[in-house]
Parts: structure tokens; C-alpha cells; sequence
């Protein structure tokens, strides 16, 4: 398993069946009114997860995924971003391969080397020097069995090592395209600028998905992330 040489790595069974149903009822159970909801015929997403949906966060931190956290980052890293998506049976949505090059802060501040702002339902988000992209960590926890018949993860493995890479210049002579299968309970690990992307459902099965990011590094100037939780502020459950 080398995370840093190709951007990703799957780890099964950080959660038990009983800890994936306690965080489907969670979820079950909340008020999706908000604007943190994003609710359509092929998906459904909370933004902002662990804030909108407190209790979940000593279900989603348990034992397990604080030991990994701490093997593969180290005690310095922080959440920074927490999002769920929910990709129903019937879905159509599709996403085309990419690299995640934007991160979420609380508000626009005109800093050198942060560019190509955008705001989304009073969300900011901005291109960080590449050299910020490059020590965030992603965690997809799988609350679905996912393979390549609903939407499992398409990756280009050491992808995230090319800088910017613009999907139109994929050599795929050269390049590779791995199916990042995840059984329910098992985790996804990988790095944004790793290329990636997904299909249509054509199985009639969900995928259900935690998405959690984690840095090891505050902005300069004024600057701040939209999430900031340090992980000893919660208490895992098992």
C-alpha cells in the first residue's frame, strides 16, 4: 500500500455493519430543509456534513479510522472539508475524469497565488497553489457495496504526482485506469489531484458516501477555512 506513489489506497471493514446502519439512521432522520441540501432526481448531497448533522461525528470517528488517520497523515492533520453524497438507484449523474483543485473557505480575501473564485449557495471556493493541494488527504467512507455498475471511482494511479494535469491530455498509451471497487464499511483514501471519475448506476443500487478531507496546513493572510475541527474534538465510539 503507497499512498504517496499512487495517490490511493482502499483499507475494508473500518466499519462494521452495525456502525454503517447506526449512520444510516442518522442520516435518515434529519431535517434536509436547509440550504446545506442539495436534492435532485440523481442526487442528494449535505455540505457542510459534520456541522449540519452533529451527532454523526462520534459515529464516523470510531477506533478504526482514527488509527488510519494517524498511520498514513500524522497527529498535525485537521478536517477541512466534510461532505455526503448519496448517488440514488435510478441515477443518471455521471462525472467526467478531473482533479479536485479547489478548496472551500469562509470568505473571499484576495491572497497571491489563490485564484479562480467562485461561490455556490454561500460557499466560497478557490485554486490553491498546487503545493497546498498536494499534502490534503481525502476519505471516502462507503456506506454501499460500490463497484464499476454504481459509480465506484475511476482513478489514473500517480496521477496526483503531474502538477496540473488537464484530463484533455490524457495519454491513455501511457496512462492506466484502475475501478476502485469499495465494499460497504471499507474506505477510500486518496489525494485530489489524483484524476478521477465516475459512472451512470446501471445496477439499480445505491452509493451512499462520506466524503471527508484533511489537511495539515492553515492559509496565509486572512484566510481561513470554511471547516476547521481538529480531530481530538471528537470521541469515537468505538
Amino acid at each position: 500500500m503507497n499512498l504517496h506513489k499512487t495517490g490511493f489506497t482502499i483499507i475494508d471493514n473500518v466499519f462494521t455493519s452495525e456502525e454503517v446502519a447506526a449512520i444510516i439512521d442518522t442520516i435518515n432522520r434529519i431535517d434536509t430543509s436547509g440550504p446545506a441540501f442539495r436534492k435532485t432526481s440523481d442526487l442528494f448531497a449535505i455540505r457542510r456534513f459534520l456541522k449540519e448533522v452533529p451527532a454523526i461525528s462520534s459515529l464516523v470517528f470510531n477506533s478504526r479510522l482514527r488509527s488510519v488517520i494517524d498511520q498514513l497523515f500524522g497527529p498535525d492533520y485537521f478536517l477541512v472539508k466534510s461532505i455526503y453524497f448519496d448517488k440514488p438507484e435510478q441515477s443518471n449523474w455521471f462525472v467526467a475524469y478531473h482533479q479536485d483543485l479547489t478548496i472551500s473557505v469562509n470568505e473571499k480575501k484576495q491572497v497571491a497565488g489563490f485564484e479562480q473564485w467562485t461561490v455556490k449557495n454561500d460557499q466560497f471556493a478557490v485554486q490553491p497553489p498546487v503545493a497546498l493541494l498536494e499534502n490534503i488527504f481525502t476519505i471516502r467512507i462507503h456506506l454501499d457495496d460500490t463497484d464499476e455498475n454504481n459509480g465506484a471511482l475511476k482513478i489514473v494511479p500517480g496521477s496526483h504526482r503531474k502538477g496540473i494535469y488537464r484530463p484533455e491530455t490524457i495519454d491513455w498509451n501511457k496512462e492506466q485506469e484502475v475501478v476502485c471497487k469499495v465494499q460497504s464499511g471499507g474506505i477510500m483514501i486518496m489525494q485530489p489531484l489524483l484524476l478521477h471519475a465516475s459512472n451512470r448506476t446501471t445496477n439499480n443500487n445505491k452509493r451512499r458516501v462520506i466524503h471527508l478531507e484533511f489537511s495539515n496546513q492553515l492559509l496565509p493572510g486572512e484566510l481561513q477555512w470554511a471547516e476547521y475541527l481538529p480531530l481530538n474534538n471528537f470521541a469515537a465510539t468505538s
